[in-house]
């Protein structure tokens, strides 16, 4: 047996020391100085920032023209709270963070690991798109990272943090992702960044009126939350994920007093009597009730800044990780906007696809009537919202906290026989088709039957509760009680099968 051949490897070794300490190199320590000095993260100290300690393994830093490391993206599998994840990060202080043709191909392969592993994918966007030199290379047809994240629509859990400007190619990992954090006075997305639109247009504007977070947060919700920091931002999608499962091959995690959640027992919520109007003509604020209802500190609401007049939530009940869809009636009265029900309808269609049980809190007066309701196309927005939640094959929850009216109540789920694993009413709640008194004269009957609709919509949920409309009419309460129970009698197998969908877009 041949032995001394250390020495034949040393300037192996020593050259692949050097390569990998060039491609952790980033923008050089002027660049990065110059970056920190903003008050933010670094891509790969914002990697480290997001998995634990000590859990990251690169992919691929070797890729690219070794004067450009890692090809402006940092790549890898790591873990969250011990359960692996992929990660991807556009470094701008390299190349501005545009894609090469080889961080093209990592961001394709990353993909296709979190389908492969069956693992979420994080990335993180902040980058000018495809790099212009790429038009000088010639490479044969491959297939790119956007048609590998949409093939994990559904299946694996994708977040987007938007940690600074992000156009064209790159920014279109946002919407193709299921959830966006963008933070606060660095984050934008476009299309085109501002040179482009005016040499294009000629409008001159800048990266945040463009697209920072009053216009892809609040006015297009193309992105969702909004993070004030980048520390802030690693936190929320690690707050985000701990609800899902790692795929669609598997259930949320049950999380008790072992996984840090203390407040996993029954408890009365006296509480809710002195929050909730009876009147339902006067407003409360539906937050505060999720907040009673929910494990302590466990609401996570998604997009809370856009389609107000419904709440889309994350929370735990009992420990089960749930996704609450609540109208609130500070808004509108409850009514369902177009907004609103967009973002309820693609908030459906995740939680339908990760198995998270669905609890629906209804008080609302129907969908948004009017004639600026109906340009918007409220009947197709809410049409889209009825049909998500009627596909839903997950535990199901329904409860009529006051008034549901028309279609208001079926978008809820409140139809007979849609599925529901269980369906509630408050004492105090008022029903029907439309409010009585209007329907009576829109019809045009006479005194008597008016009178008559009326009372009957005044009189509670008793009659609907004698026909098995609602399984029960409860105390609020025992609300939570009852909701737990539910809950935990639900199918608890750690694995299951896919929803059979074609998958999904925001």
């Amino acid at each position: 047996m041949n032995a001394g051949n250390g020495a034949d490897w040393a300037p192996l070794l020593e050259r692949l020391a050097e390569r990998r300490a060039a491609a952790r190199a980033m923008g050089g320590a002027e660049k990065l100085a110059r970056y920190r000095a903003t008050g933010r993260l670094d891509a790969r100290s914002r990697v480290a920032g997001l998995l634990d300690p000590e859990s990251f393994v690169e992919l691929g830093p070797l890729t690219g023209n070794p004067a450009i490391p890692a090809d402006a993206f940092v790549a890898g599998s790591g873990t969250i709270d011990g359960r692996p994840i992929m990660v991807g990060a556009e470094d701008f202080t390299v190349a501005g963070g545009s894609i090469g043709t080889a961080a093209a191909s990592k961001r394709a392969r990353a993909a296709q690991l979190a389908l492969r592993n069956r693992v979420p994918l994080v990335m993180m966007l902040e980058g000018a798109g495809h790099r212009a030199t790429n038009a000088l290379e010639r490479n044969r047809p491959a297939p790119n990272d956007l048609q590998a994240m949409a093939d994990l629509s559904g299946l694996v859990p994708t977040v987007a943090i938007v940690t600074g400007p992000s156009a064209g190619h790159g920014a279109l990992a946002a919407p193709l992702s299921d959830f966006v954090i963008m933070v606060g006075g660095h984050g934008a997305l476009f299309t085109a960044g501002p040179p482009l639109v005016a040499a294009s247009t000629g409008e001159q504007i800048d990266k945040q009126t463009l697209g920072g977070p009053q216009v892809a947060i609040d006015t297009s919700g193309v992105a969702h939350n909004l993070a004030e920091s980048d520390d802030a931002a690693l936190a929320l999608a690690r707050r985000y994920l701990s609800y899902f499962p790692s795929s669609a091959w598997q259930r949320p995690p049950w999380v008790g007093p072992d996984g840090g959640n203390h407040d996993v027992g029954e408890r009365a919520l006296p509480e809710l009597l002195d929050l909730i109007p009876v009147n339902q003509k006067r407003p409360y604020d539906m937050r505060v009730m999720l907040a009673a209802v929910a494990d302590a500190g466990t609401v996570t609401e998604i997009q809370p800044t856009y389609g107000t007049s419904i709440i889309t939530a994350l929370a735990r009940i009992g420990g089960h990780a749930v996704a609450v869809v609540a109208n609130q009636p500070t808004v509108t009265a409850g009514a369902v906007t177009v907004a609103a029900a967009d973002k309820a309808a693609a908030f459906l269609q995740l939680a339908g696809a990760f198995h998270l049980p669905v609890v629906f809190l209804a008080d609302n007066p129907g969908v948004m009537a009017g004639s600026a309701s109906e340009k918007a196309g409220i009947l197709k927005a809410s049409a889209r919202m009825f049909a998500a939640q009627h596909r839903l094959r997950t535990p199901k929850f329904h409860v009529t906290v006051r008034k549901a009216f028309g279609f208001g109540s079926s978008v809820m789920g409140a139809n007979p026989y849609d599925n529901q694993t269980m369906t509630l009413a408050f004492p105090a709640v008022t029903l029907g088709g439309i409010p009585a008194d209007v329907g009576g004269r829109t019809a045009k009957e006479d005194d008597d039957t008016r009178r008559a609709l009326v009372e009957n919509e005044a009189s509670g949920p008793w009659a609907l509760a004698q026909t098995l409309f609602y399984d029960d009419v409860i105390d609020p309460r025992e609300l939570r009680n009852i909701l737990i129970r539910g809950l935990d009698g639900t199918v608890r197998d750690s694995t299951v099968e896919p929803v059979a969908h074609p998958g999904y877009l925001r």
